[in-house]
């Protein structure tokens, strides 16, 4: 059985105490719901998924155990094998295959989500009303802006969805303007 939304939430206030990684946790649970709504996936399973993808990552902040310690604590606390695989392959370093929906969808929202909120913190307003496809396409061309932010993963996570990449943008930035206040944007 899948632990609750509440349960999530309250794992990674546990386990992440800086704001910026809890507010990019959302922000990938917003954009992984919005893909289960469009793909008729689990909206609680995938959002879950989405918000407890990078937990670890203060306890454990290098290839050699993120994701995968953090795994093990989901498995001992009764998360299913599909979120953990999925949150396992959200990481290329693991060689965990994203060979489902969920697990494609998460890998292609994560960096990408990131990307769109860096882009939305240097308009005027700090808003993600003020970014349009046009001007990410511009900063994913800009080695200096965001330059933590895998590019590769990006374009990779569009492919493996068999979306265009433009409309992968457009996509994520609206189910990232739903999720907004969380966000502070």
């Amino acid at each position: 059985m899948l632990p609750s939304r509440a349960e999530a939430l309250s794992l990674l206030e546990e386990w992440v105490s800086n704001p910026n990684l809890r507010k990019h946790c959302f922000a990938v649970e917003a954009a992984v719901r919005a893909y289960a709504r469009k793909l008729g996936g689990d909206e609680e399973r995938w959002g879950i998924a989405g918000l407890l993808h990078d937990f670890d990552w203060e306890r454990h902040p290098d290839a050699e155990r993120h994701p995968a310690k953090g795994v093990e604590v989901l498995r001992e606390k009764g998360y299913p094998d599909d979120v953990c695989r999925a949150i396992l392959g959200h990481a290329p370093h693991t060689g965990v295959p994203r060979d489902t929906d969920l697990a494609r969808v998460l890998f292609a929202c994560d960096e990408l989500s990131g990307f769109l909120v860096a882009c939305a913190l240097v308009t005027p307003g700090k808003s993600l009303d003020a970014v349009d496809t046009a001007s990410v396409r511009r900063k994913l061309k800009r080695v200096d802006f965001a330059r933590n932010v895998n590019r590769e993963e990006i374009l990779q996570g569009a492919a493996e969805l068999g979306v265009e990449l433009d409309d992968h943008l457009a996509f994520l930035l609206e189910a990232l303007k739903a999720a907004r206040g969380a966000l502070g944007l």
